[in-house]
């Protein structure tokens, strides 16, 4: 693991923190490239912070964890662009909690504090009903008619079957089909329904 920060205390401080913890290892600058997880201690996430996240995202495959003294929503989807999958609040960085979200977030998983969860899922449903139901667009990428005619192949209906059900020429059909093909690098119809059983359409 390698830990980061705004200013050296900080950094001498959670390093120091850390390294008294067996579940973790923190690596040395020669070893840095090398570690799976990042912490990074910051005040906010502001246009500086936001290109130094990217910088690492760019040379590095290791996982993000921000230590933040203040986030709001916008802040969080901005970290989570560039890989940094856990935040936990100074106020709350205990040794404890920072080794419990390092490991969360070497897994793979995210970790966000409730509070910052729950008002994200709201912008997310507000997103979902304001702007792209509109469009005829999903978070998935898919429109309603990909969606349907992803459904009707994982049931079995052929191409004529499924533009006589959906009152679309077969010549549309193909060319969904064809598209979502390319555009989700689906190699035949048996792996398009195994797709859309894996996203829950069906």
């Amino acid at each position: 693991m390698d830990v980061r920060a705004q200013d050296p205390i900080s950094q001498a401080g959670v390093a120091g923190q850390l390294r008294t913890r067996t579940e973790v290892r923190v690596a040395d600058e020669s070893d840095a490239e090398h570690a799976h997880v990042v912490v990074m201690v910051v005040d906010t996430v502001d246009e500086g912070v936001v290109r130094v996240l990217r910088q690492i995202q760019r040379t590095s495959t290791a996982r993000g964890v921000l230590v933040i003294t203040q986030i709001d929503e916008q802040q969080l989807v901005s970290a989570a662009e560039c890989g940094f999958i856990g935040v936990v609040r100074r106020c709350e960085a205990t040794p404890e909690r920072l080794v419990q979200v390092i490991g969360t977030v070497a897994r793979g998983e995210g970790y966000v504090p409730a509070d910052l969860l729950g008002s994200l899922l709201e912008q997310v449903g507000r997103l979902q009903g304001e702007v792209l139901t509109p469009r005829g667009i999903n978070f998935n990428g898919l429109s309603a008619r990909e969606i349907e005619v992803l459904r009707l192949v994982a049931e079995g209906l052929d191409t004529t079957d499924i533009a006589r059900k959906l009152a679309y020429s077969q010549r549309t059909i193909k060319n969904v089909l064809h598209g979502l093909m390319t555009r989700l690098n689906l190699r035949n119809r048996p792996h398009a329904a195994a797709y859309a059983l894996r996203q829950g359409l069906i």
